[in-house]
């Protein structure tokens, strides 16, 4: 399928009823916990509203406003008229490089409903000396707006002089920074991504941003009712099954792998669903003792050295775009929604909490922070996963309740979940 210039899919008609929620307390000392873990708050509305918009293709990126920066073939690149600026890298040499640099602006996006969370997506490669920068703001219902906001600095592949990072705590008046997530206090109605494109000046190479987006939501919600099994019933995906856990103890300067490495675990599985991922070459700095090579791949490739973890949604999604595939993050309402994408043949990875007793079956007692891979459902409805906290890939497919992953994903995240596909494969309406 041939993505229209901009997208918009909402969840709002699976959308449950909720009540406000303090935010979860963190797991027991001692249980394994995702290393992004979730923060919700007060459910502003009686439902929890999700959308989506992204900017794909050369019609929808010229909409946008470029200075220093031409749209060709479908993706941005530096122009001609590029500036020039100095960046240090926080987590490198403290002597600054000269970088080129051209920016694009989309346009301010009116999101379908109002919203208090946006999560950005894009998908970019960069070559040897260049980077993609990522900034966001909001505007209010009142008209207010919002500082421009950094939400990365990002790389593709092994990096050289440059280390991928999230921003620090920002915070004004209007809206906050979490690692990939601005949070706003009040209602905003709309937003504004940038792109700024870098090259050191000593290079004619240019990073290249195939599309741009953000999901946006409402506060998560305290409790939800079950929805109906949908269009899903009796579908699964074939995922092969990857255990976080046999890679404890991997590289610690990523994260360590184990307890830490679901997000980058679940990624592997998607794709290597389609047959794709890391070359044996890609994968050559790897011993070949380890298992499922593909899983340290992607940790080294999404980790965040200011966050210091794996779990980074947005870089998540970044790295599984680099392997030619259409990668995002969008926010859905219920199980029902995300049977849409499973009817389509599109696994997804689930962002998920739940203290204990609250998910029969799961390989941990609780958590404040995991990451799964939905691939299909039972016929009666019940969700079938490959769970990557498994102690061995023999134990990560498994059948959940309904009613407990639901909530457990839609109260944690607000239905947060990585989509990651190959063109050729539709998107449901």
């Amino acid at each position: 399928m041939v993505l229209v210039a901009a997208v918009s899919m909402l969840a709002a008609a699976f959308s449950p009823t909720a009540v406000a929620a303090p935010t979860p307390a963190p797991p027991p000392a001692g249980l394994a916990a995702d290393d992004h873990p979730t923060i919700t708050g007060a459910a502003g509305r009686a439902h929890l509203q999700t959308g989506l918009h992204r900017f794909v293709g050369t019609k929808a990126l010229r909409a946008g406003r470029t200075h220093g920066v031409r749209v060709r073939n479908g993706s941005l690149r530096i122009g001609a008229r590029a500036g020039v600026r100095r960046i240090v890298d926080a987590y490198g040499p403290s002597r600054p490089h000269r970088y080129r640099y051209g920016t694009w602006s989309s346009p301010w996006v009116r999101a379908e409903h109002s919203f208090h969370e946006l999560v950005p997506s894009w998908s970019a490669t960069t070559s040897r000396g260049t980077l993609v920068q990522v900034d966001v703001r909001v505007r209010l219902g009142t008209g207010r707006t919002s500082s421009w906001d950094r939400l990365a600095r990002w790389a593709s592949g092994r990096l050289r002089g440059f280390h991928r990072t999230s921003p620090g705590a920002q915070r004004d008046d209007v809206a906050r920074v979490a690692v990939d997530t601005v949070r706003t206090g009040r209602v905003a109605t709309r937003w504004q991504l940038r792109a700024t494109l870098y090259r050191r000046a000593s290079t004619d190479r240019s990073p290249v941003v195939a599309s741009v987006g953000a999901a946006t939501s409402t506060r998560a919600p305290s409790r939800v009712p079950t929805s109906r099994p949908g269009p899903a019933r009796g579908d699964a995906v074939q995922v092969p099954p990857y255990s976080q856990m046999t890679h404890r103890g991997h590289y610690p300067r990523w994260d360590g792998g184990g307890n830490a490495w679901c997000s980058p675990s679940s990624v592997a599985m998607l794709l290597s669903s389609w047959g794709s991922g890391p070359t044996r070459r890609q994968l050559g700095w790897i011993p070949d003792g380890h298992r499922d090579r593909a899983v340290d791949h992607a940790a080294r490739m999404s980790y965040d050295h200011r966050y210091r973890g794996t779990g980074n949604w947005s870089f998540s999604a970044a790295y599984a775009g680099t392997f030619g595939l259409d990668a995002f993050v969008v926010r859905l309402g219920s199980l029902r929604a995300a049977e849409r994408y499973i009817a389509r043949g599109i696994p997804l990875v689930l962002s998920i909490a739940f203290d204990a007793g609250e998910l029969d079956g799961s390989p941990l007692t609780a958590t404040d922070g995991h990451l799964l891979v939905l691939r299909g459902f039972t016929r009666t409805g019940r969700p079938m996963v490959n769970d990557p906290a498994a102690a061995h890939n023999r134990g990560v497919r498994r059948i959940y309740s309904r009613a407990q992953l639901e909530e457990a994903w839609l109260t944690a995240s607000a239905g947060t979940a990585y989509v990651v596909r190959p063109r050729r494969v539709a998107l449901p309406r």
